[in-house]
């Protein structure tokens, strides 16, 4: 059995290039006791590498996740989201950075983000590391 040709579209090297790029772009908005949440479990690494390339652009924020779901145990998003896991820090007044490896539809990132925002966080970003064609 033969395994199947895979294609790097981005390597490492790139990928941690473009970390950093974010990095910089997101310390230029000069976020207020930021606040990274990542959305479990895909985002994981991602929010992670982000995490150091914030630090080493100058931000000092703190990290959080949470675990939303709009899938259960589809292969297709059911439009409904499910909180799994939520967000355990007060985010009132804070700056919020919502990190997500991939933007499918959008659902499940602008729920979290409308809660997050009725949650009373001074401004809420996003950040994903790929936008899913289609």
């Amino acid at each position: 059995m033969s395994l199947p040709t895979v294609k790097v579209l981005f390597d490492e090297n790139r990928i941690a290039a473009r970390n950093r790029e974010l990095a910089f772009e997101i310390a230029a908005l000069e976020p207020e006791k930021l606040l990274v949440v990542a959305v479990l479990k895909g985002s994981f690494m991602f929010a992670a590498d982000l995490l150091r390339a914030l630090h080493g652009s100058g931000l000092t924020p703190e990290m959080e996740f949470v675990h939303l779901s709009s899938y259960r145990e589809a292969t297709v998003s059911s439009g409904q989201v499910q909180i799994l896991r939520d967000v355990e820090s007060d985010v009132r007044d804070r700056d919020v950075l919502l990190v997500d490896d991939i933007l499918e539809s959008g659902r499940t990132l602008a729920f979290a983000k409308d809660l997050l925002a009725a949650r009373g966080a001074r401004r809420v970003l996003v950040c994903v590391l790929l936008e899913k064609p289609g």
